[in-house]
């Protein structure tokens, strides 16, 4: 029953996207090939967007640089941390040694 349900939907969405497409079909046709609005710029509106364009490239290239230096950045920080957590975890277990050492050495009385 569940399956016969699917396929009457399938079937009625089908046909209804063959419906549509058939209708676009003229509409499809005559658009420009080259995928051109076929509608020309004026002189003016091409010079402003080869400006914003030219503009955004800047900037995102300025960006770029800028993510690749903090990236190195962090990664030098990395490991400058690892380093020091090292050197802290060796003092501590120096000092660890030398506070049993000095218990032992205590004498008790």
């Amino acid at each position: 029953m569940v399956g016969l349900i699917v396929f009457v939907i399938f079937i009625v969405s089908l046909i209804g996207a063959l419906f549509i497409l058939f209708k676009k079909i003229p509409v499809l046709v005559k658009l420009p090939q080259n995928g051109s609005s076929g509608l020309k710029k004026s002189e003016f509106v091409l010079n402003i967007e080869r400006k914003i364009k030219d503009t955004y490239f800047h900037f995102f290239e300025k960006q770029m640089l800028l993510h690749k230096v903090l990236s190195k950045f962090r990664l030098l920080t990395l490991k400058a941390e690892r380093k020091i957590d090292e050197s802290l975890h060796i003092i501590r277990k120096k000092a660890q040694e030398l506070d049993q050492q000095s218990k032992k050495k205590k004498p008790k009385g």
